[in-house]
């Protein structure tokens, strides 16, 4: 087991990693609240694909420890991160009793977490929430940080909150069920925070892709835990993205976003998105600085880790306007002016205005 901290002044939280660890969650619910013999009354919220395999778990291990649980399942999707899903959600929270003791308790991948955390943001303006991460996608990127949101037609996360969880519980067992384009998905993530971040953990991925396709449990360990600790060392570092450093993250995101939302959600998987979007953002960089010649090797290794993990870097033929025009609402565009993240060396990236 693994346990990382970020310690935020106001909102300082713990991040366990490890394997079969859901039965456990009310003993890290009990730390996390600072509860006596009472935990306070949970609402696990989960999708119809994650319900029948962990939720159930998670729910039981709660009301086992002492918890009053209910349950809320939204359908399974990027569909779901919506306006009238959180509408149902705070509402069925409301049915439910919901005080302000209450822990909304996301239980699945990314929309779950992004989608709950919103709601804890803004129900009886603000209730205390868990992360459960069960895809690797959410372990290593967006269960972390506090970043909740719902999608507007015009765009992903347009509407959202910085609202950080009073912990994060990470059972790597439960990536065994996941599909396995979801699971390449999220991979496209740990590449990312390589490029940004860590140029030595990226050569450790170039070195493990045998065993990252495998699911070794070991090596899933090190990736969730590595990429956990980068990614609180940025949010340590900027946490409501006023410095800039923070929106490093977003690598290969306003891209990927755009290609997300004119493929149609769900066409395009969100880590297969990052991974177009990161091939294009190192040609972008490559195009606007010649000078820098380590950049064609950075592309071209990306590229060849991308592809050796099964994640696209290619997309379908997309109207070059209607792709100009989605990425003029990305929350980094400034003025009209797009603004992209750009790798200057591998491990090293900038925030950059570009004109298309």
């Amino acid at each position: 087991m693994k346990q990382i901290r970020v310690d935020l002044p106001q909102s300082a939280y713990s991040i366990v990693i490890g394997e079969n660890r859901l039965n456990q969650v009310g003993e890290y619910l009990r730390q996390w609240t600072q509860a006596g013999e009472k935990l306070p009354h949970c609402i696990v919220v989960t999708d119809t694909n994650v319900e029948p395999l962990y939720a159930q778990t998670v729910g039981n291990a709660l009301a086992e420890s002492g918890a009053e649980v209910d349950l809320c399942v939204v359908e399974a999707g990027e569909e779901s991160k919506c306006v009238e899903v959180v509408s149902s959600l705070w509402e069925r929270c409301i049915e439910c009793g919901a005080d302000r003791r209450t822990v909304l308790v996301a239980v699945g991948g990314g929309v779950v977490g992004d989608l709950t955390g919103f709601a804890a943001a803004s129900l009886l303006r603000g209730v205390r929430f868990v992360q459960v991460p069960t895809s690797l996608l959410a372990m290593v990127d967006s269960s972390v940080g506090g970043k909740t949101g719902i999608n507007l037609p015009q765009g992903k996360n347009l509407v959202g909150a910085f609202w950080q969880p009073i912990g994060v519980l990470a059972d790597t067992r439960t990536l065994a069920t996941l599909d396995e384009r979801q699971y390449r998905s999220g991979l496209a993530e740990v590449v990312k925070y390589g490029v940004i971040l860590d140029a030595d953990f990226f050569t450790w991925l170039e070195n493990h892709v045998p065993e990252i396709l495998a699911h070794d449990d070991a090596v899933l360990t090190h990736i969730v835990s590595r990429c956990c600790e980068l990614k609180a060392q940025i949010v340590l570092e900027d946490e409501r993205e006023t410095s800039g450093r923070r929106a490093l993250l977003n690598y290969g995101h306003t891209f990927g976003h755009a290609v997300e939302k004119l493929c149609g959600y769900g066409t395009v998987l969100h880590g297969e998105g990052v991974g177009i979007g990161m091939t294009y953002a190192a040609r972008l960089a490559q195009s606007l600085h010649p000078e820098r010649t380590q950049l064609e090797e950075l592309c071209q290794r990306q590229e060849n880790l991308l592809k050796a993990l099964g994640i696209p870097t290619e997309a379908p033929q997309l109207d070059h306007a209607s792709a100009v025009a989605v990425m003029k609402h990305d929350k980094k565009a400034q003025n009209g002016e797009i603004r992209f993240i750009l790798p200057k060396n591998l491990g090293d990236c900038e925030l950059e205005p570009v004109i298309l």
